[in-house]
């Protein structure tokens, strides 16, 4: 099995429309802005607006999902495939049940509303106090089906 390529990669980046229409309201807030300020002062402000927004959605949006190197890396957690028991892909509602009323409060979640669908990971490792993860992806099939392909079974 080839470990150098990840057998399942995906950036949860925030979608174009939160795009359109966060260029949208930096355009009213410019228009709000230029009559009531000098205009190089109300471009000054609305760049550093539009620069703000855009540092927060790349941010909020470079969470990365990725099944490499026997590891399952979700944001910033990362365990070993060794660690990860049953996994089991979520349609739109059982991902909402599963973050909302059937949620344990011990659970580490990346999750991402506008990312709709989920994957939900069964953790074996008794010194982890998460039972589970639940990851938001917009392909749970794929992220399922890569898991499962790389954990190593016990002996």
């Amino acid at each position: 099995m080839d470990t150098a390529h990840p057998r399942y990669a995906e950036r949860l980046g925030v979608p174009l429309r939160w795009w359109v229409q966060a260029t949208m309201m930096v355009a009213s807030f410019w228009l709000a802005l230029v009559v009531a300020l000098p205009g190089l002062a109300a471009w000054g402000i609305t760049a550093l607006v539009m620069a703000v927004v855009a540092a927060a959605y790349l941010t909020y949006g470079s969470a990365v999902v990725e099944v490499a190197d026997g590891h399952l890396r979700a944001g910033r957690a990362r365990i070993e495939l060794d660690h990860v028991g049953r996994v089991e892909a979520l349609d739109r509602e059982q991902a909402r049940l599963a973050a909302g009323p059937q949620a344990d409060a011990r659970a580490f979640l990346l999750l991402r509303p506008y990312v709709h669908r989920a994957v939900r990971v069964e953790i074996t490792d008794p010194a982890d106090p998460a039972p589970y993860w639940l990851v938001s992806t917009r392909h749970p099939e794929d992220l399922a089906r890569a898991l499962s392909g790389q954990r190593r079974e016990p002996a």
